[in-house]
Formats: C-alpha cells, sequence, structure tokens
C-alpha cells in the first residue's frame, strides 16, 4: 500500500520518457513502424533505449536522400518535403505495408500504428529555425478504424542537435497520449509539453480525425493551443477547420479586422467591405494575393475570468457562415499582430478598426510594460509597410461624424498622431453608411437574452437564421416582448 502523509496533495505524476516508453513496449498488442525524415531517428531511439522494443516495433526507418524519399512515397507536386500532404503520404504508405505484410488471421488482437515526421531543423546560418509536421495514425482495439492525430511545430532553439532532442520527446509523448489519454484530448495536448518548455518549441495547429475523435471539435482544440500558451495565434478557415497560419499568410497581402464579433453586426461587414475595396486599389497590393482575417483576441473570448467555450463556436460559426477566415490570437496590442504578419510577409498589410480602436492605440498606458514605451511599439507598428482604414462614428452625445481629421487623442500624444496621419498611414473610410453606426454588439446580444425585436435588422443577412435555428448566444424561443420603440429608435 501506498504510504500517505498528512497534508499530502494530488497531483500529476508524469511519467518519465522511459516509463512511456517501455508501457507501450510491454503491450503485447501494440504494434507500429517509425518514419522519421529530416532530424534523425529520435522519437523511435527512446522506444529502443526503455528495452522490450522488439514487440512494438515492426520497422524503423529514415528516407533522407530525396530521390529515395521520392521513390517509396511519390513526389508532391510542390517539390516540398516538410508539408501536411507529405506527412499523410508518409502515414498511410506504412499503414499500408503494416496491413499487408501482418495478416489478422495470424495477429488477430494486434492494435497497429503508423508514427511519421518529416522535419527541416536550423539551417548553418541559423536564419530558419526550423519546422515540421507530426503525426499517428493508430486504432484504440483492434477490429477498429484509424484514429489521426497531426500537428505542426515550430522550434524555437537555436542548436539543430537539441531540436533533434526536442522532436523526440514531443514524439514519445504524442505515442503515449494517443494511446493511453485519447479520452481526454485537451489533457492530451498538455501533456505534449511533459519534460519540455514552451521556450524549446510551439505547436501551432493540430488536428484530430477518427472515431476516438468523433466529438471532439478542433478549433476547441485550437483554443487549446492558445490558452495553454503553446503558440501565440492559431487560424481556422471558412470551412470551420484548422490551417496551418503560415500556408494563409506566406507572401501574402494582409487586412486584418480585429473585434469581439459578439455577434457580427452590420457596421463590422460594412467596414470590411469599404476597407477592402480601398485595401486592393493600392498600387502595391495583389488582389489575387491577399487575404483577409477577422482576429478575435483571446481576452474577448473571456467570460468572467474563464474561456466560454460555447461562445467561441458561436462566433466562429458566424464568421465562417459569411465566408471568413478566424484568427485567434493572445496579442494584445495591434503592434504584436502587425509582428505575427511580418513572421509570414513583407507585402502591404492593413487594418480596419474604428475610431475608438484607434483613440486607444494612442493611449499610453497599454504600452508601460515596454522599455521603450508607446514609441517602441508605434516603431513596430508603422515601422512595416502598413495603413489603418478608419470607419468613421457618431458621437453618442452631439451626433456629430468622427473621422482621422477631428478626433481626439490624449494632449501629450497629438503630435505623434499628427505625424502618422501626415504620411498617409491613418486613412478615412469616405463610403460609410450612417444608418448602421449606432449598431452595437452588446445591445444586440441584450436585445437577444431579453426576447426584444429587431436585432434581425442589425446583423449581416442571413446570419439571424443561424443564431435561431442553433440557438447562438444563448438565444431561446421563448414569447417575444410587446413591439416597442427602443431606445435607439427614440433618438
Amino acid at each position: 500500500m501506498e504510504i500517505t502523509i498528512q497534508g499530502d496533495k494530488e497531483f500529476d505524476d508524469v511519467p518519465s520518457l522511459k516509463s512511456k516508453a517501455l508501457r507501450i513496449n510491454l503491450n503485447e498488442n501494440i504494434y507500429g513502424t517509425f518514419a522519421e525524415i529530416g532530424a534523425g531517428q529520435e522519437t523511435c531511439r527512446h522506444f529502443f533505449r526503455a528495452g522490450g522494443a522488439s514487440g512494438t516495433i515492426a520497422k524503423a526507418m529514415s528516407a533522407y536522400d530525396k530521390d529515395f524519399s521520392d521513390a517509396v512515397y511519390g513526389t508532391e507536386d510542390d517539390g516540398r518535403y516538410v508539408t501536411e500532404a507529405r506527412l499523410r503520404k508518409m502515414l498511410s504508405h506504412e499503414m499500408d505495408l503494416m496491413e499487408t505484410r501482418l495478416t489478422r488471421e495470424k495477429h488477430p488482437n494486434k492494435i497497429f500504428f503508423t508514427y511519421a515526421n518529416t522535419v527541416a531543423t536550423i539551417d548553418f546560418a541559423k536564419q530558419f529555425k526550423g519546422h515540421g509536421w507530426v503525426g499517428i495514425k493508430y486504432q484504440v482495439e483492434a477490429t477498429g478504424d484509424y484514429n489521426e492525430i497531426i500537428l505542426h511545430l515550430r522550434f524555437k532553439e537555436t542548436d539543430a542537435r537539441l531540436q533533434q532532442e526536442t522532436l523526440g520527446v514531443l514524439g514519445t509523448n504524442l505515442i503515449y497520449g494517443a494511446f493511453y489519454k485519447y479520452n481526454e484530448p485537451k489533457k492530451l495536448l498538455r501533456y505534449l509539453y511533459d519534460h519540455l518548455d514552451k521556450d524549446q518549441l510551439e505547436i501551432d495547429t493540430i488536428n484530430f480525425s477518427g472515431p476516438a475523435f468523433e466529438y471532439v471539435d478542433n478549433r476547441l482544440m485550437s483554443l487549446q493551443l492558445v490558452k495553454n500558451g503553446m503558440t501565440d495565434a492559431v487560424v481556422f478557415g471558412p470551412d470551420g477547420t484548422n490551417v496551418l497560419p503560415a500556408r494563409v499568410f506566406y507572401k501574402k497581402n494582409i487586412l486584418a479586422l480585429r473585434g469581439s464579433f459578439r455577434p457580427v453586426t452590420k457596421v463590422n461587414m460594412a467596414m470590411y467591405e469599404k476597407s477592402y475595396e480601398m485595401f486592393i486599389k493600392e498600387s502595391k497590393v495583389n488582389p489575387d494575393k491577399t487575404v483577409v482575417v477577422f482576429e478575435i483576441t483571446l481576452s474577448n473570448l473571456r467570460a468572467e475570468g474563464e474561456i466560454d467555450e460555447q461562445d467561441f463556436i458561436d462566433r466562429a460559426d458566424l464568421l465562417c457562415s459569411l465566408g471568413q477566415s478566424v484568427m485567434i490570437s493572445n496579442f494584445q496590442e495591434y503592434y504584436k499582430v502587425v509582428e505575427y504578419f511580418s513572421n509570414y510577409t513583407k507585402a502591404r498589410m492593413g487594418l480596419a478598426m474604428g475610431v475608438s480602436n484607434l483613440v486607444d492605440i494612442f493611449d499610453e498606458k497599454y504600452y508601460r510594460h515596454i522599455s521603450g514605451g508607446i514609441l517602441e511599439a508605434f516603431g513596430k507598428l508603422f515601422f512595416k509597410d502598413l495603413k489603418v482604414y478608419l470607419y468613421p462614428m457618431l458621437d453618442p452625445e452631439t451626433g456629430e461624424l468622427i473621422n482621422s481629421e477631428n478626433l481626439k487623442v490624449y494632449p501629450r500624444m497629438k503630435e505623434l498622431y499628427k505625424f502618422f496621419k501626415y504620411n498617409g498611414k491613418v486613412i478615412d473610410i469616405e463610403d460609410y453608411d450612417t444608418s448602421i453606426m449606432n449598431i452595437f454588439s452588446r445591445e444586440i446580444l441584450q436585445m437577444i437574452s431579453e426576447g426584444e425585436r429587431g436585432w434581425e435588422d442589425m446583423i449581416p443577412e442571413g446570419t439571424a437564421d443561424l443564431i435561431k435555428d442553433y440557438r447562438l448566444f444563448g438565444y431561446t424561443r421563448k414569447p417575444l416582448k410587446p413591439l416597442t420603440l427602443n431606445k435607439r429608435a427614440k433618438k
């Protein structure tokens, strides 16, 4: 019996890498192959060293030579090797060999798996830190269908040997988690960093599929990556699937809109449409290489101190229904968003925002944690090829239209604002609709929750049906309040 002492607390007892590998090796039914390209056979090494690997490892290989790799897995249309498509080919090819070479009649209880990675470590000049795709295709019972976990990582270390070791640890954690934590996918995500530090690598994309993950929403898994500090931002496309940020932003012109989108309003869509029309007319912008992204910061997803996951899904569904890509980030300040985009592109970028957001950007209190203060932040924000497209607002007190010409920033920031305005970094959106300027997400949300009428006219066409059909944002089919003039109508 285990000894306990008064005052002991429960905690997660993290198994050592050897214990993880040995547990799998000692299971007589778990059997599979390892195919690792680009960073040595680092994952397989942990299983060989743990002992008992002969009953687990059917084959281990590294197809380093490009011609040999092409002969085994085929060529890619883009000629690249470190891609998701390459990884999926590896997983499918190796699993097909397993099924062909080991008959179920002879091995009725075997649980097959294939682990694969295709990785590029840091280059000699240390200009490119390296990245890779890692995945596992496996069963949880001998007669079951296959499941897949596929992720993309970016190395943060600046030594190739350290990156190789990091990859080996991650791979071992992934294989162990796939078999013994698949029923708790959120915990499985956290356990990928067992014996690792977040300064060693970043996981910016992960997707689960198969019967074991039938009820897993990969968008929520993306949210967990940001929430757990595994990455700064994740992106998913209009179809709701997680996509690699580099695939979306690489060498593209980027127009970004930040907001709560709770729910998305006619003002949000007008801001997007008008700013996009102006953006693609810029001489340095190629419409065919332009991407628009709606960004939601993690702070906007919090309710009562915790992230409301259903609220997140509601917002995502509405934006995706409008054909938009969505980015969830940890960035509080706008300059960090621009810095993030700059990792992928040197092309022109645009930020579409309202007057109140621009005024906040010129508030010094948001930059007190930076050694260079607001000047350092603005150097990072406007040093890049960036323009701000400003949507005007109506003053709630006077009804005056406020734009870049008459907005009021903090007195100490006036000259700094004038500098950026004079140099064409802030541009007014002149084609606007004053009839929708008093629409605010928070009021729509309150009207929905209180059963008031009229909110359907304040949001983009078609989205009201989604809110009603899928009970988004707490919508319930309850008797509507008598039709009366709301406060906005009275004004």
